[in-house]
């Protein structure tokens, strides 16, 4: 059986059009704990993705023998800045005013684990601008966005009407989503076959 360990509904949603069949079983891990973990032994927003995705998969491996358990996670990083998901629509406001005018960066790994092994892990980069837009278009679309603007680090969703406030996006769409679907599709193919062929 196929895992995902997470409870994003945009990952669910891209294993799920890609044709998979697996299971939802998100982690029970305390994250900030990990990240200060990365950073205290000298790591960056890149390592902290990776750490979190290999331990929200591990977790998840614990209780399921046999299984194949994707991890998942992904940072947003501007300059050495490491962002977390705003909690309020203030906090989203002040995350948009930060990165407006400026290049952060998104980084998202996955990884796969059975049986508490980690087998593979992958980390891709998309690089993101920001127009320098106004209060008003901001609040304009933190107004279309809703509560969703609260389930995404920097207070976007660039799959919304976020997409207003950017000027360039270079990179793969899907890392940008939080989940690098081709990468992840090409070691499905190597390590677990079988899976990618199981129907509904």
């Amino acid at each position: 059986m196929l895992i995902l360990a997470s409870a994003s509904t945009t990952r669910k949603a891209l294993l799920d059009k890609a044709g998979l069949r697996f299971e939802a079983k998100p982690a029970e891990l305390d994250e900030r704990q990990v990240e200060n973990q990365a950073l205290e032994a000298g790591g960056d927003a890149r390592d902290v993705a990776l750490l979190l995705a290999r331990h929200k998969a591990e977790a998840v491996s614990s209780s399921r023998p046999g299984d194949l358990v994707i991890g998942a996670d992904q940072t947003l990083a501007l300059g050495l800045e490491l962002l977390h998901k705003p909690a309020s629509r203030a906090e989203a406001v002040a995350q948009l005013d930060h990165l407006r005018g400026k290049t952060h960066r998104l980084h998202a790994a996955v990884t796969l684990v059975r049986d508490g092994h980690l087998l593979w892990s992958d980390l891709q980069t998309a690089e993101l601008t920001m127009r320098d837009f106004s209060a008003e278009e901001r609040d304009h679309v933190l107004d279309l966005e809703g509560e969703a603007s609260l389930g995404s680090v920097g207070g976007y969703r660039l799959e919304g009407p976020s997409i207003r406030l950017f000027e360039t996006v270079a990179g793969d769409y899907f890392t940008i989503l939080g989940l690098p679907l081709l990468p992840l599709l090409a070691a499905l193919r190597d390590i677990a076959p079988d899976l990618l062929s199981a129907r509904n």
